[in-house]
Protein backbone atom coordinates (compact mmCIF):
# COMPACT_ATOMS: atom_id res chain seq x y z
CA UNK A 1 0.00 0.00 0.00
CA UNK A 2 1.52 3.62 -1.20
CA UNK A 3 1.54 6.07 1.77
CA UNK A 4 1.19 9.60 0.93
CA UNK A 5 3.23 12.52 2.50
CA UNK A 6 0.87 15.07 2.53
CA UNK A 7 3.60 17.75 3.03
CA UNK A 8 5.03 17.03 0.51
CA UNK A 9 2.10 17.14 -1.69
CA UNK A 10 1.31 20.37 -0.34
CA UNK A 11 4.76 21.70 -0.66
CA UNK A 12 4.67 20.83 -4.44
CA UNK A 13 1.11 22.22 -5.23
CA UNK A 14 2.24 25.36 -3.66
CA UNK A 15 5.77 25.22 -6.15
CA UNK A 16 3.53 24.50 -9.24
CA UNK A 17 1.15 27.70 -8.37
CA UNK A 18 3.96 29.90 -7.64
CA UNK A 19 5.45 29.09 -11.34
CA UNK A 20 2.47 29.37 -12.99
CA UNK A 21 1.85 32.61 -11.04
CA UNK A 22 5.62 33.61 -12.33
CA UNK A 23 5.16 32.74 -16.03
CA UNK A 24 1.52 34.70 -16.21
CA UNK A 25 3.32 37.39 -14.50
CA UNK A 26 6.24 37.37 -16.87
CA UNK A 27 3.75 37.34 -20.11
CA UNK A 28 1.49 40.45 -18.31
CA UNK A 29 5.29 42.15 -18.20
CA UNK A 30 6.14 41.12 -22.01
CA UNK A 31 2.75 42.32 -23.41
CA UNK A 32 2.64 45.43 -21.08
CA UNK A 33 6.17 46.44 -22.65
CA UNK A 34 5.14 45.50 -26.04
CA UNK A 35 1.98 47.79 -25.93
CA UNK A 36 3.88 50.72 -24.65
CA UNK A 37 6.29 50.18 -27.50
CA UNK A 38 3.16 51.07 -29.47
CA UNK A 39 1.46 53.85 -27.35
CA UNK A 40 2.80 56.72 -29.57
CA UNK A 41 1.89 54.84 -32.86
CA UNK A 42 -1.77 54.40 -31.49
CA UNK A 43 -1.75 58.25 -30.59
CA UNK A 44 -0.32 59.14 -33.77
CA UNK A 45 -2.96 57.14 -35.19
CA UNK A 46 -6.19 59.08 -33.29
CA UNK A 47 -4.36 62.41 -34.01
CA UNK A 48 -4.28 61.97 -37.72
CA UNK A 49 -8.36 60.10 -38.00
CA UNK A 50 -9.52 63.14 -35.81
CA UNK A 51 -7.92 65.78 -37.84
CA UNK A 52 -8.77 63.49 -41.04
CA UNK A 53 -12.86 63.55 -39.66
CA UNK A 54 -12.63 66.97 -39.33
CA UNK A 55 -11.32 68.12 -42.40
CA UNK A 56 -14.31 65.78 -44.27
CA UNK A 57 -16.85 67.02 -42.29
CA UNK A 58 -16.35 70.59 -42.73
CA UNK A 59 -15.23 69.79 -46.91
CA UNK A 60 -18.37 67.26 -47.29
CA UNK A 61 -20.80 69.86 -45.62
CA UNK A 62 -19.49 72.38 -47.80
CA UNK A 63 -20.34 70.20 -50.82
CA UNK A 64 -23.33 68.59 -49.62
CA UNK A 65 -25.05 72.07 -49.02
CA UNK A 66 -23.84 73.98 -52.21
CA UNK A 67 -22.87 71.61 -54.60
CA UNK A 68 -19.80 69.90 -56.55
CA UNK A 69 -18.71 73.27 -58.28
CA UNK A 70 -17.09 73.52 -61.56
CA UNK A 71 -13.88 73.76 -63.30
CA UNK A 72 -11.02 73.98 -61.06
CA UNK A 73 -13.67 73.59 -57.74
CA UNK A 74 -13.96 70.14 -59.22
CA UNK A 75 -10.24 69.82 -59.68
CA UNK A 76 -9.93 70.61 -56.02
CA UNK A 77 -12.14 68.54 -54.32
CA UNK A 78 -11.10 65.43 -56.46
CA UNK A 79 -7.50 66.49 -54.96
CA UNK A 80 -9.34 67.24 -51.45
CA UNK A 81 -11.07 63.36 -51.51
CA UNK A 82 -7.65 61.55 -52.70
CA UNK A 83 -5.93 63.66 -49.70
CA UNK A 84 -8.50 62.21 -47.21
CA UNK A 85 -8.42 58.74 -48.27
CA UNK A 86 -4.90 58.61 -48.54
CA UNK A 87 -5.41 60.04 -44.65
CA UNK A 88 -7.72 57.19 -43.90
CA UNK A 89 -5.03 54.52 -45.51
CA UNK A 90 -2.24 56.04 -42.50
CA UNK A 91 -4.47 55.44 -39.90
CA UNK A 92 -5.51 52.13 -41.03
CA UNK A 93 -1.57 51.17 -41.78
CA UNK A 94 -1.02 52.23 -38.19
CA UNK A 95 -3.52 50.41 -36.68
CA UNK A 96 -2.48 47.36 -38.41
CA UNK A 97 1.10 47.71 -36.94
CA UNK A 98 -0.01 47.57 -33.86
CA UNK A 99 -2.49 44.44 -34.62
CA UNK A 100 0.71 42.96 -35.25
CA UNK A 101 2.98 43.51 -32.34
CA UNK A 102 0.08 42.62 -29.95
CA UNK A 103 -0.98 38.96 -32.15
CA UNK A 104 3.06 38.23 -32.30
CA UNK A 105 2.91 38.01 -28.21
CA UNK A 106 3.00 34.61 -26.76
CA UNK A 107 0.15 34.65 -24.07
CA UNK A 108 -1.39 31.43 -22.12
CA UNK A 109 -2.90 33.42 -19.11
CA UNK A 110 -6.59 34.11 -19.50
CA UNK A 111 -6.36 37.56 -18.13
CA UNK A 112 -3.99 38.72 -20.76
CA UNK A 113 -5.64 36.57 -23.47
CA UNK A 114 -8.86 38.23 -22.97
CA UNK A 115 -7.46 41.77 -23.01
CA UNK A 116 -5.58 40.54 -26.18
CA UNK A 117 -9.13 40.06 -27.89
CA UNK A 118 -10.60 42.73 -26.61
CA UNK A 119 -8.15 45.25 -28.28
CA UNK A 120 -8.11 43.19 -31.58
CA UNK A 121 -12.35 43.73 -31.69
CA UNK A 122 -11.37 47.31 -31.30
CA UNK A 123 -8.79 47.70 -33.87
CA UNK A 124 -10.73 45.47 -36.21
CA UNK A 125 -14.02 47.43 -36.07
CA UNK A 126 -11.98 51.22 -36.78
CA UNK A 127 -10.11 49.71 -39.53
CA UNK A 128 -13.38 48.53 -40.96
CA UNK A 129 -14.91 52.40 -40.87
CA UNK A 130 -11.55 53.21 -42.12
CA UNK A 131 -11.83 51.27 -45.09
CA UNK A 132 -15.33 52.42 -45.87
CA UNK A 133 -14.49 55.86 -45.57
CA UNK A 134 -11.47 55.33 -47.93
CA UNK A 135 -13.79 54.03 -50.38
CA UNK A 136 -16.32 56.18 -50.62
CA UNK A 137 -13.41 58.73 -51.00
CA UNK A 138 -12.08 57.44 -53.74
CA UNK A 139 -15.17 56.88 -55.32
CA UNK A 140 -15.74 60.46 -54.71
CA UNK A 141 -12.94 61.33 -56.44
CA UNK A 142 -13.62 59.68 -59.52
CA UNK A 143 -16.49 61.15 -60.07
CA UNK A 144 -15.23 64.74 -59.41
CA UNK A 145 -12.88 64.17 -62.27
CA UNK A 146 -16.09 62.75 -64.00
CA UNK A 147 -17.79 65.65 -63.65
CA UNK A 148 -14.87 67.94 -64.79
CA UNK A 149 -14.79 66.29 -67.93
CA UNK A 150 -18.69 66.42 -68.71
CA UNK A 151 -20.44 69.28 -70.67
CA UNK A 152 -23.83 68.26 -69.23
CA UNK A 153 -22.52 68.72 -65.53
CA UNK A 154 -23.88 72.46 -64.09
CA UNK A 155 -22.14 72.00 -60.49
CA UNK A 156 -25.11 72.21 -58.66
CA UNK A 157 -24.65 68.29 -57.93
CA UNK A 158 -22.25 65.76 -56.04
CA UNK A 159 -21.26 62.16 -56.36
CA UNK A 160 -23.95 59.75 -54.88
CA UNK A 161 -21.30 59.02 -52.28
CA UNK A 162 -20.84 62.29 -50.63
CA UNK A 163 -24.25 61.65 -48.74
CA UNK A 164 -22.99 58.16 -47.70
CA UNK A 165 -19.96 60.05 -46.65
CA UNK A 166 -21.83 62.65 -44.80
CA UNK A 167 -23.69 60.22 -42.74
CA UNK A 168 -20.76 57.94 -41.88
CA UNK A 169 -19.02 61.24 -40.39
CA UNK A 170 -22.42 62.40 -38.70
CA UNK A 171 -21.82 59.36 -36.43
CA UNK A 172 -18.36 59.49 -35.78
CA UNK A 173 -17.34 58.80 -32.44
CA UNK A 174 -13.68 59.83 -31.78
CA UNK A 175 -11.79 56.24 -30.62
CA UNK A 176 -11.07 55.12 -27.10
CA UNK A 177 -7.40 54.71 -26.20
CA UNK A 178 -7.83 51.22 -26.30
CA UNK A 179 -3.67 50.53 -26.01
CA UNK A 180 -3.54 52.65 -23.04
CA UNK A 181 -6.22 51.25 -21.59
CA UNK A 182 -5.20 47.81 -21.93
CA UNK A 183 -1.96 48.89 -20.61
CA UNK A 184 -3.32 50.10 -17.36
CA UNK A 185 -5.76 46.89 -17.16
CA UNK A 186 -2.24 44.79 -17.16
CA UNK A 187 0.01 47.54 -14.78
CA UNK A 188 -3.71 47.60 -12.30
CA UNK A 189 -3.97 43.41 -12.26
CA UNK A 190 -0.18 42.57 -11.72
CA UNK A 191 1.13 45.97 -10.16
CA UNK A 192 3.70 46.31 -12.61
CA UNK A 193 5.78 49.18 -12.21
CA UNK A 194 5.78 52.35 -14.80
CA UNK A 195 7.78 52.13 -17.88
CA UNK A 196 9.61 54.83 -19.38
CA UNK A 197 8.27 56.07 -22.89
CA UNK A 198 8.63 54.52 -25.56
CA UNK A 199 11.04 57.01 -27.67
CA UNK A 200 9.83 57.47 -31.21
Amino acid sequence: MRIFNHGVCIFAAAALLTSCGKQERAEAERFHDALAAKQANAASADRIESEMVTNARAWCGAITAGGGGKGVELDQNASVAAELAKSAVAVSTELSAIRQAVDAETLTAEFPRNLRATLITQLTLRQRYLQDVRSVLEDSAAQFRAYAQSRAYNGDTYPEGMAKLAGMLGTYKPPEDAVGSAITALASKYNLPPRPPART
